[in-house]
């Protein structure tokens, strides 16, 4: 049996081309204390509506977001219980000998240490998660599925408060993390549901012999997360793990190591035998020590190429079977910064560059920048201060190599005091771009976009797909019949028509190339097949107009 990572499933598309979320009512805890930080405002459990170009967007009668007329928590969190958890309580590591800094990128200030797990550390969690995994294997797909379900509902129930933290410890906006949590419970929810369909295969032989299979757990699995998705990732790996029986130590990244914890506490309180889920803190040292532990039977990693090289290589040398999901080109168009299945290509034909390319400046220019934790916050700092100078850094080498700044691309400070510190970049177009500039080739991972110019269809596939990764690509046209042709042939594991980041949960998620070595999520995944997927909308477009690769074309004068 094959555990792998589950997918986004909060986002769907609407017919006027928006997307819908949950609602809920906000509620806080800091400190282990219940502040008075109350939204104005209870939405039922109908849609609340989002639109990536005109966000927030109202109900009829019923504002989205009361944030922004709140005071924001923002510059006032501070780190003091362990966050390494294992056995079913929070504890110090047994052992290590370096400490990292936990960032508030929005403030810059440092809101917390941590000790970073040594060897010791990981054999005790490595030792609790199979002792636990000895008990949760022998229970029946229906009661796995049970405590799950109520994994889900305790996300659900909290997901403000979760939310939160994920702004304060990432600096994603308020608006982006509320629809992680969602995807974070949805994966769950839908995993649960599997759990007791998982089932082997009974084949009749001749003589009146016959033959079965049995699908088997594979043990202990180790989740090591990016910082982009920090909640989200924690999900994504253990859901699909824990319901087909399995067990998982999570390393979170370590600039973003406070909200793993907060799911292992709610699997805990959920019903899981204590220690089936484990979390360590640390850095390339700790994941080394997960690699080479004789008990890990399987490795899923979400994060550089580099890094996921290293991993697949250490475990090769084990026993353990491996999962990569290296990033993409990520990139920003609108509102938010760091997503690994966003990128900086944006092919448009070239009889609608013009039109195009002043109306992605205006709205790039119009995005909001500031206290990622106020609603009317568009797109929130950068993870930390040596990211934000690779950033600049990749745009001050487009300049150098011919490529025209638009708009941004240079250190921002907002107007607010406590966010002078803060990690910030004015969102970045750039104009002019060639296929073999750094910008183009690259991952820069920030909010930096490059639009390129392209004559014929041929010549957008084959410049598409003249990249090292492929992890995915999306078509924008009124011909639906190009749209299909073009996206069959694009090397990519996800494919978009005419929206973006359309990505349920039933639907599977990874790479070609060295976006990763295989499809996750879904159920096709877990038992053992990987499909391409492919999303369509048949409207003109919607979701944010950003993707690994985009290939926009001109129909009746007029572009999507």
């Amino acid at each position: 049996m094959r555990s792998s990572r589950s997918g986004k499933g909060a986002f769907f598309a609407t017919p006027n081309g928006r997307r819908a979320v949950p609602g809920s009512r906000l509620l806080w805890r800091l400190k282990s204390k219940r502040l008075s930080l109350r939204a104005s405002f209870f939405l039922p459990a109908g849609p609340r509506i989002l639109s990536s170009s005109k966000l927030p967007f109202p109900l009829p009668g019923l504002p989205l977001f009361r944030f922004a007329a709140m005071s924001s928590a923002t510059g006032t969190y501070e780190l003091q219980d362990p966050i390494n958890y294992r056995g079913g309580t929070r504890v110090q590591p047994a052992d290590g000998n370096h400490q990292e800094e936990v960032y508030e990128p929005s403030t810059g200030r440092v809101i917390g240490k941590f000790l970073c797990s040594g060897e010791k550390e990981v054999d005790l969690a490595v030792q609790s998660a199979h002792a636990a995994f000895r008990i949760w294997s022998q229970k029946s797909g229906m009661e796995r599925s049970t405590i799950l379900l109520e994994a889900a509902r305790l996300i659900q129930e909290r997901r403000e408060e979760i939310a939160k933290m994920e702004t304060i410890n990432n600096g994603k906006s308020i608006l982006e993390a509320l629809v992680d949590i969602d995807i974070s419970w949805q994966s769950i929810q839908y995993y649960a549901g599997l759990a007791g369909s998982l089932a082997g295969q009974h084949v009749q032989l001749s003589g009146g012999s016959f033959a079965y299979t049995r699908r088997e757990p594979l043990g202990v699995c180790v989740g090591i997360g990016a910082w982009n998705y920090p909640f989200q990732i924690a999900c994504w790996k253990s859901a699909p793990a824990l319901a087909c029986g399995n067990a998982m130590v999570f390393k979170p990244s370590p600039f973003t190591p406070i909200s793993a914890v907060l799911l292992a506490e709610i699997y805990d309180e959920a019903g899981l035998p204590k220690g089936l889920f484990n979390v360590v803190q640390g850095g390339a040292a700790t994941g080394q020590f997960l690699c080479h532990h004789p008990k890990v039977a399987k490795v899923s990693f979400t994060g550089s190429v580099p890094t996921g090289i290293k991993i697949m290589e250490m475990a090769a040398k084990g026993s353990a079977k491996w999962r990569l999901e290296p990033g993409n080109d990520p990139l920003i168009i609108f509102y938010c910064s760091k997503v690994c299945c966003n990128g900086t290509r944006v092919f448009v034909e070239r009889s609608i560059l013009p039109a195009f390319t002043e109306e992605v400046v205006r709205q790039t220019k119009n995005i909001k920048i500031g206290d990622p934790l106020l609603g009317d916050t568009r797109m929130g700092p950068l993870i930390n201060r040596p990211h934000l100078e690779k950033v600049l850094s990749f745009v001050k080498q487009a300049k150098e190599q011919g490529a025209e700044v638009l708009c941004g691309g240079e250190a921002f400070v907002p107007e607010d005091p406590k966010l002078k510190d803060g990690f910030y970049m004015s969102p970045c177009v750039l104009g002019n771009c060639e296929d073999n500039m750094t910008c183009v080739k690259e991952e820069i991972f920030g909010p930096v976009m490059s639009i390129l110019a392209f004559d014929t269809e041929e010549e957008a596939l084959e410049r598409a797909n003249s990249t090292r990764f492929g992890l995915a690509g999306g078509v924008f046209t009124r011909d639906i019949q190009r749209a299909h042709r073009v996206v069959a042939e694009l090397q990519a594991g996800m494919c978009f028509i005419n929206n973006y980041n359309i990505s349920p949960v039933e639907m599977p998620f990874g790479g070609y190339k060295m976006s990763g070595d295989q499809l996750g999520h879904s159920l096709p995944p877990v038992l053992g097949v990987a499909p391409q997927p492919l999303s369509v909308e048949t409207g003109q477009g919607s979701g944010n107009t950003c993707s690994a690769t985009y290939v926009i074309f001109r129909v009746s004068g007029e572009f999507p």
